[in-house]
């Protein structure tokens, strides 16, 4: 029995090295926008479209910074999404005062469509533009980011360029549970291996998926998502298994967002697209929690509980994955002695996935801005 304990913690201290190893792997070979030049040796039109409901908080700050872009020859289009507050006002009030900016109102939602997906797709639909730009309606863009962004994808031949922005995160609690689910999602997500055709790593980030428009409806677009609350990660793991280029890079200091405001608030806005992410798949979900259980909270327990060999190992478990989640911490500008909440982390990630796979299951299905859509509908939009 000790023997196999030790092999426990054994395995548990290999898990941590390797996180550590991999986080620091990765962000030495994602690249940074702010280090591609501002230029570009032609420029092609960028249509950049916006889906947007009930926005009033971001969308006069997010649209302004669009039409700042610094990029010659681009349009952008704000779908407003039968929204009930001030949003449509705001944007008619920007609207007329430049001419670039094209807004569509969608007034009722056809059936088998998310609302977001749908208001994403008429966009597309109106786009003029050789490169197409999915941007989010709180999205807070500096005026060189698009023109850094369009030269990545030139200097790349990428036909995706998608980038992780600064998330600006206002409370302490919320900061140690969305750096522990970042730095996780880093490592399954594996950016650095997206621009590599022989790997089946794939991303795509709602933030900004700037896609070549022959490459979005070569896919079939939004249209092959319709009922995806994941919508951008499938959007990038479409064009990756179509064989298009995609690169991932870091946008710090060039685009920025205000998720979410507090706890509370992030477990209920992630309750539509957990389930989705884990495939609609019990077992999945299951495996997730019981690993977040055995490798985010248990070695700092057993440091405590075991002696000789096995607290040495957890201990290297323990370590590793601290300095992995500090690492992360660096590129969301979090508190450094966050770190040492990580296990009440792990349980709090316990708890949302549980509760939002659980409430997916109870009630056949989730609501979505005011829309009820069915987990039979959501299971069949397979990807």
């Amino acid at each position: 029995m000790y023997a196999l304990r030790v092999v426990l913690a054994a395995g548990l201290a290999l898990v941590g090295l390797i996180l550590l190893v991999q986080i620091v792997w990765g962000y030495l070979n994602v690249p940074q926008l702010r280090d591609v030049p501002a230029a570009w040796p032609s420029t092609p039109r960028v249509s950049v479209i916006v889906a947007a409901r009930d926005e009033e908080r971001h969308i006069e700050s997010a649209v302004s910074s669009l039409l700042e872009q610094s990029y010659p020859d681009f349009e952008v289009i704000v779908v407003d999404d039968r929204s009930s507050d001030r949003t449509a006002a705001i944007l008619a009030g920007l609207k007329g005062s430049d001419g670039r900016l094209d807004v569509v109102t969608v007034r009722e939602l056809p059936a088998g469509w998310l609302g977001k997906n749908h208001a994403i797709h008429v966009g597309a639909q109106r786009a003029r533009g050789e490169l197409l730009l999915f941007a989010d309606a709180d999205v807070i863009l500096q005026p060189s980011a698009l023109s850094r962004a369009v030269r990545l994808q030139q200097i790349e031949n990428a036909d995706h360029v998608t980038l992780f922005p600064d998330v600006v995160i206002p409370s302490s609690a919320l900061a140690l549970v969305v750096n522990y689910g970042f730095m996780w999602a880093f490592i399954l997500a594996r950016p650095w291996k997206t621009r590599d055709s022989r790997s089946s790593a794939s991303l795509g980030i709602g933030a900004f998926n700037l896609v070549r428009a022959s490459a979005y409806v070569a896919i079939g677009g939004h249209s092959r998502i319709k009922l995806r609350p994941d919508d951008d990660l499938m959007l990038g793991k479409l064009l990756k298994r179509s064989g298009h280029k995609q690169i991932v890079a870091f946008a710090t200091g060039d685009m920025s967002v205000e998720w979410y405001r507090s706890l509370g608030e992030f477990a209920r806005g992630v309750r539509k697209n957990t389930f989705a992410a884990l495939q609609y798949s019990v077992l999945l979900a299951i495996a997730l929690v019981l690993s977040n259980l055995v490798i985010g909270a248990w070695p700092f327990a057993a440091v405590w509980l075991t002696t000789g060999a096995e607290r040495s190992l957890y201990s290297i478990a323990v370590a590793s994955q601290l300095a992995a989640f500090v690492r992360q911490g660096i590129a969301q500008r979090a508190k450094p002695w966050l770190a040492l909440f990580y296990p009440i982390a792990a349980l709090i990630t316990v708890a949302i996935v549980t509760a939002a796979v659980w409430r997916t299951l109870r009630r056949r299905g989730i609501e979505w801005r005011g829309t009820f859509y069915p987990l039979d509908e959501l299971r069949a939009n397979r990807v």
